[in-house]
């Protein structure tokens, strides 16, 4: 059998090995989310709908991030299987506590706009990366990302970018140009760490 770095053969997560690693990437990602709101960013996908209700009307952002990302499960399940489903729900729910609970664990002072961006950004994709590794993901536009790479080989990351841009357009109508484009710096950051580092080919455990 081989071992490490030798070990050239698809090798199955086990579920603590699973569970370790939704809760480690949902823990990362959902950091990178407080240090987005400390500076009053956004971000793309799902998350930034949340924030765009947030600033725009108070919504809570982990109910909204929770409940728009309802619809997408049938997609999650019908394309990626039960397994994949469970962990994003699981990711989801733990993402959605953390954001409310997280400001009252952790304090952070003023941060740069900028710096906020990109750490945030970096941070959200890290979480992303070990959850995609875990056959899970943060569910919504994740989703779809993950479906279109699996079906057709899009690159998840170029994927999400795309969307990503469209939903930091629409919050020009919420707060002022240069905290959109440090937004979009956070979500170009967030997506090239994911394009860079989701390759398929080099990561085989399923």
């Amino acid at each position: 059998m081989k071992l490490g770095i030798w070990n050239t053969e698809p090798a199955r997560h086990s579920l603590f090995e699973d569970a370790q690693g939704v809760f480690t990437g949902t823990v990362l990602a959902s950091l990178g989310v407080m240090i987005l709101a400390k500076a009053g960013l956004l971000t793309g996908g799902v998350a930034g709908m949340a924030f765009l209700l947030h600033y725009a009307f108070g919504w809570s952002f982990g109910l909204g991030f929770f409940l728009i990302n309802l619809p997408f499960y049938w997609l999650a399940y019908r394309r990626l299987g039960l397994a994949f489903t469970v962990k994003t729900f699981s990711a989801i729910g733990l993402l959605a506590v953390l954001s409310e609970y997280h400001p009252k664990l952790l304090q952070i002072g003023g941060v740069n706009p900028i710096w906020a961006a990109l750490l945030g950004g970096l941070l959200i994709g890290m979480g992303m990366l070990a959850l995609f590794r875990h056959r899970a993901s943060l569910g919504g536009i994740g989703i779809l990302a993950l479906f279109l790479q699996e079906r057709f080989g899009w690159r998840a990351g170029l994927v999400q970018l795309a969307i990503d841009l469209v939903i930091l357009a629409l919050a020009f109508s919420v707060t002022s140009p240069f905290i959109v484009l440090c937004s979009v710096i956070g979500a170009l950051a967030l997506n090239f760490f994911i394009a860079v580092n989701h390759r398929t080919d080099r990561y085989i455990a399923m």
